[in-house]
């Protein structure tokens, strides 16, 4: 046989449900129909040899080779003995044959089909097991009997869809399960589908249709539905999506010559609702989408408490945040989970506004009973990220002031018109007494405050000046604001450690099997020197489990809930050797537990840790350091 008898030889024995048709096949040799037919023959002779493997040609249906399980492999390991599989390739396919089989595979069977040791198909077993329990499913094997995989066939399905991720690959081998016209014909319906109703997805968004759809077709054939609450299918029904799915499938069925199951339709207008969809008329959509903005303006209002940077004033922010949090609320509400290739990256480039999200996310999570993992909330980052650059350009032109005065609302507004006429970079933000103070920064930002009374315990920048703003206070006034200017173009100095880290709370060659552990060990000295509340404790570890704090360079900064905290303070573990942390290697762990009134300086602290991790000699100095004071002295000689 030549090579391309022989590959669809090979074709059609690992097809091993339903059959193939002649098109489908010349599509996928790249060849004609006829010869497609002359080769059928040359196969029919080549089979002969083997008793119990016949090729069934089905006249209008298609072409199928019927054998047991001992023929086909003979036929296999015969046939691609000179064209062993990849690590990569045997993994893949393993993969995908436990997820759309309904009867348990033996590791004998992997073994002929792959010809590899039973101790390498075992391996890849584990591998496997590991990686579908990200999809809460779970491969049981059993003794004599072989590996099934236990789970709904929604999770199935989306396991399915994540296939390329079981090993790093460039492109979407997903795709490589089907044949060319099969993803032709549904890439087209796509298309049609966006130009017939006038929505238009993102790339992303498409591609993750497009591989869906050809999993469902699949599953189709293979009378394996998925399950649908009929509550769920009156909802399903009510939506606009739903006529978009409607006419999809109507292409789909007359090019397949399927009839889907409406459980079907509904499982796909859950995809279509949860696509990210871009174009003016999808914006107006949203307007009238109040979970999504609920949320959005709920999120917004935390992380401003958090950061102190005013998000609610940047639109571009706001509307960003509803197009893609529409999006994330779906794709959790119906269970189609994402993985996102930057998560790693984004932690280490923005740790600081990473952990800002990720205590947010968890102060809202009861509120609005949803619970977004890492790999979306990494993205979310990316948008307070590009809110702050935006932010700080236009902090360049005007510092926000708050002005507290004494003596009532007509000598404060005279104050504010006297200054904001006199210096166009200030923009007063409010005029409120002295007691009011408190209440209002918890919620509103402000770069500093112009008062005409003493202030004490406040952690903002503050000037006192007479409400009459005479040429003394102009002057006065002048000063400091050069002097807060110089400030923020500074970086934090070499001591911004310094008032959060206590001899007391720095633990040396710390040894332990996990680093739950770790962050336990450090959360409960806290707790037992006064710093944080008992509750902390399993805050912290909780935050740990929903995601790892590493953020590069052998360094790893665990937290709690800051509103736990009754002192601010850093407790440090010197590892005696290098620990798994997530999916990297952490040497130097610090918690962070900053209280909510010292928030201001966590960014400063945070970005100090950063730049740390890209200094491995000062990582190194520390982790070599034999007492509290040697450590303290390498901390405050790194600028």
């Amino acid at each position: 046989m030549n090579n391309r008898q022989k590959e669809l030889l090979r074709i059609l024995l690992v097809h091993e449900e339903g059959v193939l048709h002649i098109k489908d096949l010349s599509e996928e040799l790249d060849c004609a129909e006829k010869t497609v037919r002359n080769d059928l023959d040359r196969l029919e002779e080549f089979l002969l040899d083997y008793p119990s493997a016949s090729l069934i040609r089905k006249p209008g249906l298609g072409i199928a080779i019927e054998s047991d399980e001992s023929a086909r492999s003979q036929i296999l390991r015969s046939l691609l003995s000179s064209e062993p599989k990849s690590n990569e390739e045997r993994l893949f396919e393993m993969a995908y044959q436990l997820l759309t089989s309904d009867k348990a595979i033996t590791l004998q069977h992997f073994a002929d089909r792959y010809y590899a040791p039973k101790a390498a198909i075992k391996k890849d077993i584990e591998t496997i097991t590991n990686w579908l329990e990200r999809f809460e499913l779970e491969l049981i094997s059993k003794p004599r009997v072989g590996n099934v995989i236990q789970g709904s066939e929604l999770k199935k399905r989306n396991a399915l869809a994540h296939l390329s991720e079981l090993f790093l690959h460039e492109k979407n081998v997903v795709l490589d399960l089907f044949l060319p016209y099969e993803i032709s014909t549904v890439r087209n319906a796509l298309k049609d589908m966006q130009g017939r109703f006038s929505i238009a997805f993102s790339d992303d968004a498409l591609e993750s249709l497009l591989v869906h759809a050809l999993i469902m077709v699949k599953r189709t054939r293979q009378r394996s539905p998925v399950f649908v609450q009929e509550s769920e299918k009156v909802m399903a029904f009510e939506r606009k999506e739903y006529q978009f799915a409607s006419w999809f499938f109507d292409k789909l069925e007359i090019a397949f010559r399927l009839t889907f199951p409406d459980v079907e339709q509904v499982y796909f207008t859950w995809h279509l609702i949860s696509s990210k969809r871009v174009g003016e008329e999808f914006h107006q959509d949203l307007t009238v989408d109040e979970e999504a903005t609920a949320f959005v303006l709920a999120f917004v209002r935390k992380m401003e408490k958090l950061t102190f940077i005013h998000h609610e004033a940047d639109p571009i922010l706001i509307d960003g945040l509803a197009v893609h949090l529409h999006s994330v609320i779906n794709r959790i509400k119906y269970g189609f989970p994402i993985s996102n290739p930057l998560l790693s990256n984004i932690k280490k480039m923005y740790p600081y506004m990473f952990n800002m999200v990720m205590l947010t996310l968890e102060e809202i999570k009861q509120t609005f009973q949803i619970e977004i993992p890492e790999d979306e909330a990494a993205y979310i980052v990316l948008h307070f990220q590009a809110s702050v650059e935006r932010l700080e350009k236009k902090r360049d032109i005007k510092k926000k002031a708050l002005i507290v005065c004494h003596m009532g609302i007509g000598m404060s507004h005279l104050l504010e018109a006297k200054i904001e006429q006199q210096y166009q970079n200030i923009e007063i933000v409010a005029c409120i007494g002295k007691a009011e103070v408190p209440d209002y920064l918890s919620t509103h930002p402000a770069d500093f405050i112009i008062s005409t009374v003493p202030l004490e315990k406040v952690n903002i920048e503050h000037i006192v000046i007479s409400p009459l703003f005479g040429q003394e206070d102009k002057k006065k006034l002048n000063q400091f604001v050069e002097v807060l200017k110089q400030k923020s173009t500074e970086h934090h100095g070499p001591h911004v450690f310094s008032p959060f880290l206590k001899e007391e709370l720095v633990f040396f060659n710390v040894e332990k099997e996990h680093r739950y552990e770790v962050v336990e060990m450090l959360a409960d000295a806290l707790f037992k020197k006064g710093y944080v509340s008992k509750e902390y404790i399993h805050s912290a570890v909780n935050r740990e489990r929903k995601s790892a704090t590493a953020i590069g360079g052998g360094i790893a900064i665990p937290h709690g809930n800051p509103s736990m905290i009754h002192q601010s303070a850093l407790a440090t573990a010197i590892m005696k050797e290098r620990m798994e942390w997530g999916n990297e290697r952490v040497s130097l762990v610090i918690m962070l537990a900053i209280a909510k009134e010292n928030q201001g300086e966590l960014r400063g602290v945070i970005g100090k840790i950063s730049a740390l991790s890209e200094a491995p000699l000062v990582v190194h100095a520390l982790t070599a350091a034999l007492d509290y004071q040697e450590f303290l002295q390498v901390i405050d000689q790194f600028a």
